[in-house]
């Protein structure tokens, strides 16, 4: 069995697309995932099964989210390896930031080369990113909430589908997929 990490878009915020984690877990036990785990209400999702293309899990879990849910959640499948390189990696962990202030925007694909240096060229206040492949390294001076460095930004500049977690985050969902792996 191979561990894997489901990220989803914009589910249980505000008030829409409202997914119950007990839900998202049965619904993914339903696929075929064993020891599913969920962590917070966000949609972070930890799973194993059979080793495959994460774009065809994503695939998966979109359609059962569309027909069980009745709305399209984009999602973003990592593989626990891949989460943790994407963690050790970080850029802005070299430079001694306030870890509160980091996170990383996963991209669905990679973009094109014209659109990553169209948005390379501007100047977006305090907040700084670096684009490495599919992921998207973020520092918010003024935190997540106040920047215009969003999911919707990156969609609309580079053309792809985005989601964004925290470190802290990310870190969890690594330590809980390591402790699936042990199961």
């Amino acid at each position: 069995m191979h561990t894997y990490i489901a990220i989803l878009r914009g589910i249980n915020v505000s008030g829409h697309k409202i997914i119950k984690m007990e839900a998202l877990r049965a619904l993914c036990e339903s696929l075929g995932f064993k020891n599913t785990k969920t962590y917070i209400q966000s949609g972070n999702i930890i799973f194993q099964c059979k080793k495959t293309i994460p774009a065809e899990l994503e695939k998966k879990i979109t359609t059962a989210i569309a027909e069980t849910f009745n709305f399209e959640v984009p999602v973003i499948v990592k593989d626990a390896n891949d989460l943790k390189t994407v963690i050790k990696n970080n850029p802005f962990l070299k430079r001694k930031e306030d870890i509160t202030k980091l996170h990383v925007t996963f991209l669905n694909n990679e973009p094109d080369k014209s659109s990553v240096d169209k948005i390379k060229e501007c100047v977006y206040t305090e907040d700084e990113f670096t684009l490495s492949e599919k992921a998207v390294y973020l520092f918010c001076t003024n935190g997540y909430g106040n920047t215009k460095l969003t999911n919707t930004f990156f969609e609309n500049k580079l053309k792809v589908s985005a989601t964004t977690r925290n470190l802290k985050t990310l870190t969890e969902l690594l330590n809980i997929a390591e402790q699936v792996e042990q199961l």
